[in-house]
């Protein structure tokens, strides 16, 4: 387990490739050997992870497009779902140097 800040850089693996399967009516990984079908909430954090993108910008860009949730719980459950992806090599992490 590594350790995550909000300055914590993040960007989809070059080993995946993201996108909506109309099968599944869900978003997806795909990758050499398979396919990952993804919830809702994840599909919505990875979305945002096409291009470098902080963790603080994902928690700012999920809380305007979901005004009505609490922003501590969904600050909370950004910083597990990243922890978990980087687990499982979903994300390349960059950490900001001092």
């Amino acid at each position: 387990m590594i350790n995550i800040s909000d300055s914590t850089s993040v960007k989809l693996s070059s080993k995946f490739r993201f996108q909506w399967e109309e099968a599944q009516q869900s978003f997806v990984l795909l990758y050499p050997e398979g396919m990952i079908q993804l919830s809702a909430s994840a599909g919505e954090i990875l979305s945002r992870c096409q291009q470098q993108i902080t963790i603080a910008e994902i928690i700012s860009d999920l809380q305007t497009a979901f005004a009505e949730a609490d922003p501590n719980e969904l600050a909370a459950d950004v910083r597990e779902f990243i922890q978990e992806a980087n687990d499982r090599a979903w994300l390349e992490i960059k950490h900001q140097k001092l």
